[in-house]
């Protein structure tokens, strides 16, 4: 999907603007809106009016704006999923047990493998290679796998049954399949969360505080059910301390 995506995004920038302007022309038509020439000179945007610069319409609405968005739509996504990123989706994408392993790929899964080369030593790979022929004809031979909906739910499966011990770097493949976009998705939270917290005013933050801060800000939800009292009390134990904090108000209810 990523792929076709990232394709027919290109192919709307290539071929898409007649056919736009086509839509947009009988829209403002039918509503009695007034459609400007493509060759008419306007103001150009972003220039003072004093420059006095001037472009086409069909300069305007092609260039600066059709094709402008596009492409940061287009980069958007080349930087979101890399042609690396797009390939590791496509090995993991190879482990999903849905319709009796009908997506299995052998060669994607050794590919996988390969690419986390500490995980998986020279020798691992070389094992790997004849577990995963046992694991898929097992897999596809066993309803209680094939009935399998997710690659969470047939991880799960595989601990039931103890089938991990039988095949211990093929479960450690699909460990690693499980963890990695929850990784991901952790590492960019971080970085936004330290983009919010280490402001201008906040330049000269200390290491340890700034880890502090921003685990509080990205495990918020935790923090949120912990009682304010127990952290006050907890900052009172770790030393004696001159002055001490206010108990938190008390909430009246009716």
């Amino acid at each position: 999907m990523i792929v076709s995506v990232k394709s027919l995004l290109q192919q709307l920038r290539d071929d898409g603007w007649e056919a736009l302007l086509a839509a947009a022309t009988l829209f403002c038509i039918k509503r009695e809106i007034p459609v400007p020439s493509m060759d008419e000179n306007i103001p150009a945007r972003d220039y003072p009016r004093s420059s006095r610069k001037m472009v086409s319409c069909f300069h305007q609405y092609k260039v600066e704006i059709f094709n402008e968005v596009l492409d940061r739509n287009i980069a958007e996504m080349n930087n979101q999923f890399s042609e690396t990123s797009t390939r590791l989706l496509i090995c993991i994408a190879s482990l999903d047990p849905r319709d009796s392993f009908s997506r299995f790929n052998h060669e994607n899964l050794l590919e996988l493998a390969s690419m986390y080369s500490v995980e998986f030593d020279p020798e691992e790979q070389y094992h790997l290679d004849g577990q995963l022929k046992i694991y898929t004809d097992m897999m596809k031979r066993s309803d209680v796998f094939c009935s399998c909906g997710s690659l969470a739910n047939l991880a799960l499966k595989l601990v039931e049954t103890k089938e991990h011990l039988h095949f211990p770097l093929v479960y450690r493949l699909i460990t690693l399949a499980l963890t990695l976009p929850v990784a991901t998705t952790s590492v960019e939270r971080v970085f936004l969360a330290m983009n919010i917290i280490k402001t201008d005013l906040r330049n000269k933050i200390a290491d340890d505080w700034l880890n502090d801060l921003m685990i509080c800000y990205v495990e918020r939800d935790i923090f949120a059910g912990i009682d304010d009292k127990k952290i006050i009390e907890h900052f009172h134990s770790l030393r004696d301390r001159r002055g001490h904090l206010p108990n938190p108000p008390r909430i009246l209810t009716t």
